[in-house]
């Protein structure tokens, strides 16, 4: 029988960040999540970090250790997205506090050592601003060449949601990404051409609603708190990629990020490979939506049973 995929997930949650890390925590035949490192992103570190134990615990899995990493993006001052997420960025759930106490390691600290004694098998799901990525592999440049694969979600090859131009992750930090997509690591990237098909529409969200355990309730009272029914479940993409790819549609791409020009910041400039061996990155273009979302119904009903 095939060993689960060691993956670490950096994120900030967030609420589509929290329907991420329920998907992966109800995979262990397929996902063996080895850690969860915060960032500073949709809030602020001082929430992202808690928001992670309260979900992690939420989901029973307490034995995955979760490390905060940067408070703040490399160059530009902070931004968030509280207005969508809420203040603490996990409105509607109603959750309790996180039990214990932070553990006193640092994401970047813990990235560096863990990928570099695992060459090759360890995979990095991100689906906040890439800064703790980023620092990582600016003090560890191997890490590039170590790392198994870089799923993320971020990016757009046409509109963004934060400027015209700019999707919320790549905005926050563009320094981040552009360090991130010039390592020569190899990336997957699920962006809002690809995410902003998968949607949870009141149907769905209604069914699991039926689902009847603690998990099914909170994803359902954040979701019908973020913007609106309907919301596009963007971070849970990067998730599925490493267990129902079969519904992705990528195509290999030279994928820049904007930095310079300040009315185009954090824009991603992709443009598909036509055999110039320019690509770095798999950028996703299409999803099955009605496969994804059954499967996603599916995980979350394994809460149903415990």
């Amino acid at each position: 029988m095939p060993q689960p995929q060691p993956i670490i997930i950096d994120c900030d949650p967030g609420i589509d960040d929290a329907i991420a890390l329920m998907l992966a925590f109800a995979s262990p035949e397929e996902l063996e999540v080895l850690a969860v490192t915060t960032v500073a992103g949709n809030v602020g570190l001082h929430h992202t970090e808690p928001n992670a134990r309260r979900i992690r615990d939420l989901c029973g899995a307490t034995r995955v250790p979760v490390l905060a990493g940067c408070p703040r993006p490399l160059l530009r001052a902070m931004v968030d997205a509280g207005e969508i997420h809420g203040e603490t960025g996990l409105e509607g759930c109603e959750l309790p506090k996180a039990r214990g106490i932070a553990d006193p390691r640092h994401a970047v600290a813990y990235l560096r050592a863990t990928i570099a004694a695992r060459p090759g098998e360890i995979t990095i799901v991100a689906v906040g601003p890439l800064t703790n990525l980023a620092v990582a592999l600016v003090e560890r440049p191997e890490l590039a060449r170590e790392v198994r694969r870089i799923v993320i979600m971020g990016g757009a090859a046409g509109s963004g949601n934060v400027t015209p131009h700019a999707e919320f992750n790549f905005f926050a930090d563009p320094h981040a990404a552009r360090i991130v997509f010039e390592s020569g690591a190899p990336i997957s990237m699920y962006g809002l051409d690809i995410t902003r098909q998968v949607r949870a529409e009141a149907d769905w969200l209604a069914r699991i609603e039926r689902l009847g355990s603690p998990v099914a309730d909170t994803a359902v009272r954040m979701l019908r708190h973020y913007g609106s029914v309907g919301g596009a479940l963007h971070d849970v993409l990067a998730v599925g990629h490493l267990l129902r790819g079969d519904c992705f549609t990528l195509e290999p791409c030279s994928v820049q990020i904007e930095t310079d020009d300040p009315a185009m910041i954090g824009k991603s400039h992709v443009e598909r490979d036509v055999g110039s061996g320019k690509a770095n990155a798999d950028v996703g273009f299409r999803a099955d939506a009605p496969t994804f979302l059954s499967f996603l119904e599916e995980r979350l009903g394994r809460y149903s049973q415990h």
